[in-house]
């Protein structure tokens, strides 16, 4: 068996991990690379193998790192079946579409201004894709295995990361000898607002692939984000500033909404009128009704229903129009916009139109990829380029690593020590300084355990 890591490799986009078994070739995950625009469309464009020799996918969850280039493997022949959990299906058909749109989008407005850019895909290919979906219930809810063919089967755990979110595990027999193999995803943290923990695995697991994207950082408790959050509001009240959010329409949003509910509830902040602007958000929010099983019972009591995600000063914004709109409205307002890292959609107009306005207060609230605009404006890089012009930094940056949704170094130490009879890790979906600092901890921790902190396009046998 061999493993070529294509992709989420020293960095935290664009995951692809290819397993090859006696003639028969499986993939994990197929995202997105975020970055240098140019140097994403090159990577997202193309794919570093051939496609229709690809005979599976399992997806682990619906963020477009993870889920958006599956569209190109389609354009490129792929004929097989992508399985994943049905949260997983029905969040990732909106999350393709959204993409489509905002390539298209973006792409219009590029080309108004001299550029010529055409969209990596369209919403065509999106269907192709939301075609070849196999919804897989976690093993808890089913206690079935997927068989693959004769000598590879998996099943699945909540990795409690985002709804539907997935950890692999997958079992191969090569010549008589079972081989077993587990890829986190990407891993959530204990005591998340709305999901449940991440599962562990009772089997013994040989091969450990782990994203370790917070590996030598310790987040804040996450309630912790209601004091920051009252400071930002009341700053902004005082200031009356627009506060621009931008956040992953899947997850982070939901967490965000459903923190500010509980805290205008508590009278703990005054309310202020709070824009969601971002169709896909919408969408995504009417969706985790139907899986409230996957949900925490903190959550469950809190909210029945759907009333989490409703507040009398909460407003979805649907058009462009509406959302251009905004720009002339007064603060004190929020806006929480996609894309998570400014890679894209509304939120660069939203930055390019508030950003040089010290009133204004531009909210980070998750990891930002390096070379993304998120992370420049993170890093107090000024001036920054939007749709290629420069624009001074000037608004108040304020960073709450409270909300992030990844296993942070302590909650992946406390996952791995419940291994059984591990004999690898691979380290993933991590930066290097971030991976480096988690494997020294891990080989002081496990002396002799091999661990892998593999490059773009490594192969390793197992």
């Amino acid at each position: 068996m061999k493993i070529i890591f294509e992709g989420a490799a020293q960095n935290v986009t664009g995951s692809k991990h290819l397993i090859q078994t006696q003639g028969f070739n499986l993939l994990l995950d197929c995202g997105l690379y975020q970055g240098r625009r140019d140097e994403s469309n090159k990577l997202n464009s193309t794919l570093p193998f051939k496609a229709d020799e690809i005979n599976a996918v399992i997806l682990s969850h619906a963020h477009l790192d993870h889920c958006g280039t599956l569209p190109i493997l389609v354009k490129n022949g792929f004929k097989g079946k992508i399985y994943c959990t049905p949260a997983t299906a029905e969040i990732a058909k909106y999350i393709l579409l959204d993409a489509a749109e905002i390539q298209k989008q973006d792409c219009e407005y590029l080309n108004k201004h001299g550029d010529v850019v055409l969209p990596i895909y369209n919403a065509d290919d999106v269907q192709k894709v939301v075609e070849r979906f196999e919804p897989i219930e976690y093993f808890k809810l089913s206690n079935q295995w997927t068989q693959l063919n004769e000598n590879i089967r998996f099943k699945l755990y909540d990795a409690g990361h985002i709804l539907g979110s997935a950890i692999i595990f997958l079992e191969i027999t090569e010549n008589g000898a079972v081989k077993t193999l587990a890829f986190t995803g990407d891993m959530g943290r204990e005591h998340s607002p709305i999901l449940s923990d991440p599962e562990y695995i009772a089997e013994s697991i040989q091969t450990f692939l782990t994203e370790c994207t917070y590996g030598d950082k310790l987040h804040k408790p996450m309630s912790n984000a209601t004091s920051d959050f009252n400071n930002v509001i009341n700053t902004a009240i005082k200031n009356k500033s627009k506060i621009i959010v931008p956040a992953f329409s899947l997850g982070r949003t939901q967490d965000i909404v459903y923190i500010l509910h509980k805290l205008l509830d508590e009278k703990r902040i005054p309310a202020i009128p709070i824009y969601i602007d971002s169709p896909l958000a919408e969408n995504i929010t009417e969706i985790f009704p139907k899986y409230r099983d996957d949900c925490n019972d903190n959550f469950k009591k809190a909210f029945p229903g759907s009333s989490a995600f409703a507040i009398k000063n909460l407003f979805y914004v649907k058009s462009i129009e509406e959302s251009k709109a905004l720009n002339n409205k007064k603060g004190p307002l929020m806006i929480i916009s996609a894309s998570g890292m400014a890679e894209g959609g509304r939120v660069l107009h939203h930055l390019k139109n508030g950003i040089e306005n010290p009133q204004n207060i531009i909210l980070i609230t998750g990891y930002q990829a390096e070379n993304t605009l998120g992370r420049k404006i993170q890093e107090g890089t000024s001036p920054i380029k939007i749709y290629g012009k420069n624009y001074n930094v000037r608004a108040q940056v304020k960073t709450l690593n409270e909300f992030s949704a990844h296993a942070d170094q302590n909650d992946l130490l406390l996952y791995i020590s419940h291994v059984k009879n591990l004999e690898r890790i691979f380290l993933v979906h991590t930066e290097l300084p971030q991976s480096t600092a988690f494997k020294n901890i891990l080989e002081k921790t496990y002396p002799g355990l091999p661990i892998e902190i593999p490059t773009t396009g490594q192969s390793f046998e197992i």
